[in-house]
């Protein structure tokens, strides 16, 4: 009886030392992976690694003894070189969080691995709604906005101004397919009819086929349901084809800062969309956005993908340190991320939800003319405010199955 005593004693010890060294444990390991090189360069790639990098800086924990390692990589818009970085970072490179990850269908695959993994994942780059609904994780959380809230926030705002036609030119892959749907889904709730759709190619850099499909359709409104490159090339095009002055609108259901960039407001002028950050809402984000220009080679304003990367990882952070160290178990520390409320410069006051969505406010804006513009990077005019609570999917039509448990 001694000797099992004994026994007891010294394995309880050894579980007590192994719990306290882990809640010692405060070294992080941040993996950016992105586009950084291709067509979603611009709104994700390098700026998301600098935003990862002012995340870690701002949070305080290098000045309290912490570690933060930050490495990248370039997924190439392709979901097996996506997956094998992943498998390669959590297996060798040890590390702890994935974050970024435009295109969804690199965004889904790399999902499937960091629940296996039981790593943490904090996506900002990719909008498929699926990430929080069929495809939810209680490793993963989906911050900066979703195909829900594109649709129901350009997508609604057209066809309540009469936009009750509509044809789509569509990414073919994950990311189009999601946001034709849940736009679909909008336009007929709104009581509008979808005449057709054509999906073409990844990275395209001829879109006159497609546009004279949607020319030939008579629909109000032309929803473009691409992303990045792709958008710019389109709107170019399309206005070459002279298919607004024609009577036919368009509806850039993503577009970011950087595509506006790309265009000029002499092309982009009078284009809706809805996006979760803009750089020049607040004296917050205006400080941020400072800072960020300033340490971008190309002098580039964040986007919201960026700010999405740093609030997310700020919030991983303050998780990490309110678990007293970093246990390696994304689970866990996904719920307590979960558990506590989100505060952060760039987007205020939110809450993750069950299924890993990101709670915030969304805004209708529209470009601005060129006599509008009071300087470099002064593209946007804010035509609404959508709610936080209306601007992603409700937790009472989400598929998720973590909310079933």
């Amino acid at each position: 009886m001694i000797k099992a005593f004994s026994a007891l004693l010294f394995t309880t010890a050894l579980a007590c030392a192994g719990s306290a060294a882990l809640a010692q444990d405060k070294t992080v390991k941040i993996g950016a992976l992105s586009d950084q090189s291709g067509l979603y360069a611009d709104l994700g790639g390098p700026g998301s690694t600098l935003a990862a990098q002012m995340a870690a800086e701002d949070s305080g924990l290098t000045q309290k003894g912490w570690k933060i390692d930050i490495i990248s990589a370039d997924h190439q818009n392709k979901p097996d070189i996506g997956s094998n970085i992943a498998r390669q970072w959590f297996d060798v490179e040890k590390v702890d969080i994935i974050v970024d990850v435009p295109n969804s269908g690199v965004a889904l695959a790399v999902n499937n691995i960091v629940r296996e993994k039981n790593g943490v994942y904090i996506n900002s780059g990719a909008a498929a709604s699926d990430l929080t609904n069929s495809q939810c994780s209680p490793n993963t959380v989906h911050w900066t906005y979703d195909t829900y809230m594109l649709a129901h926030g350009t997508g609604g705002a057209l066809v309540k101004a009469g936009g009750d036609s509509w044809f789509f030119i569509t990414a073919d892959y994950a990311f189009g397919a999601a946001l034709e749907r849940d736009t679909t889904a909008v336009v007929k709730a709104g009581g509008g009819r979808v005449l057709g759709s054509v999906k073409h190619p990844l990275n395209s850099s001829d879109f006159s086929s497609f546009l004279l499909q949607a020319q030939a359709s008579k629909a109000k409104i032309i929803g473009l349901a691409n992303a990045g490159g792709d958008t710019t090339n389109t709107i170019k095009q399309a206005a070459e084809f002279g298919i607004v002055s024609g009577g036919q609108k368009l509806a850039a259901l993503l577009l970011f800062l950087s595509d506006v960039h790309s265009l000029g407001l002499n092309v982009a002028q009078g284009l809706n969309f809805t996006e979760s950050f803009y750089w020049d809402t607040n004296d917050q984000t205006r400080a941020f956005a400072k800072k960020f220009q300033e340490r971008m080679r190309n002098k580039q304003m964040p986007t919201m993908v960026h700010a999405g990367v740093y609030a997310g990882v700020l919030h991983y952070l303050k998780a990490l340190e309110a678990m007293g160290g970093n246990s390696h178990d994304g689970a866990k520390i996904v719920a307590k991320m979960k558990e506590m409320p989100t505060d952060d410069p760039l987007f205020g006051k939110g809450k993750i939800e069950a299924n890993g969505r990101k709670i915030h406010p969304a805004y209708l804006f529209e470009v601005k003319k060129p006599s509008e513009s009071k300087g470099p990077w002064d593209y946007y005019k804010l035509v609404s405010t959508i709610p936080a609570e209306q601007a992603f999917t409700p937790l009472s039509e989400s598929t998720c199955a973590l909310l079933k448990k």
